[in-house]
């Protein structure tokens, strides 16, 4: 088996859409990929003047910080900084890339996998540097990834699509399959798109038919240029899949509203 690490930004995941992320099942992804997870770090910023003056926030941000340590992860906590720009309005500040990108350089001496979760493009040579080095580096992303960071990793996870990732504890629950609608005809209205059905980097399906008349936003029918649209930006979308004697269907369909 592969020995792994598993480097997580927080703050990028949390505000692109991985609010609600279920820590054990991205160890479980990673195992998914013939893997013993060796390392596990989530980097996270925590404002501790805030904390300070505010005990309910503090609460509620020592729990959250529990529970990822609960699931067996090493927390790298960056504290948030503030200073006043040039027109004397107070910016905050906690970047933990510098830190993940040293640790993964240097604990993956003894890895074989990494797994990078963030969408930003600060991370490209970090990648490059990786697999110089002979490690296999997957990435785990949500909205707003970079385009040049998707190309470079040995396989992109778009964790909107991952089954479990997110849901649970009060947050967004997962009701319905979610996929990306990845090739349409805009003048006969159909297309194909594409779902998860494992864990595995192959466990994806590109067969499931989707007709222009299943696709609904706002209550009301879309037209063939906002259906095509969607194949063009990747956009994630979610449904309920139906089995014909042609196929898998996919059925009541909306794009993913992830904010």
């Amino acid at each position: 088996m592969l020995k792994a690490g598993i480097f997580l930004d927080i703050e990028n995941l949390s505000r692109n859409g991985g609010w609600g992320i279920q820590y054990d099942a991205i160890k479980a992804l990673v195992k998914a990929q013939d893997c013993v997870v060796l390392r596990a770090n989530a980097y996270l910023a925590v404002d501790t003047e805030l904390e300070a003056k505010d005990s309910d926030y503090r609460r509620k941000n020592e729990q959250y910080r529990a529970a990822i340590r609960r699931n067996g992860f090493h927390l790298v906590l960056k504290e948030v900084k503030r200073y006043y720009n040039s027109y004397g309005e107070q910016v905050l500040k906690a970047n933990s890339d510098l830190d993940l990108a040293v640790d993964a350089l240097l604990q993956s001496e003894n890895l074989d996998y990494v797994l990078l979760g963030s969408g930003d493009g600060d991370f490209l040579r970090l990648v490059r540097a990786l697999q110089n080095r002979g490690k296999r580096v997957d990435l785990l992303s949500f909205a707003n990834t970079s385009e040049e960071l998707r190309k470079e990793v040995d396989f992109h996870f778009i964790g909107f699509l991952v089954p479990g990732l997110l849901g649970g504890n009060g947050s967004r629950i997962e009701p319905r399959t979610r996929g990306i609608l990845h090739i349409v005809d805009e003048e006969k209205g159909y297309g194909f798109i594409t779902a998860r059905t494992g864990l595995r980097a192959d466990d994806l399906r590109y067969d499931i038919f989707c007709h222009i008349k299943e696709f609904a936003r706002n209550g009301n029918f879309v037209d063939n240029a906002y259906f095509a649209d969607l194949a063009r930006r990747k956009a994630v979308v979610e449904f309920d899949l139906q089995e014909t004697d042609k196929g898998w269907q996919a059925v009541r369909v909306a794009e993913f509203n992830w904010e």
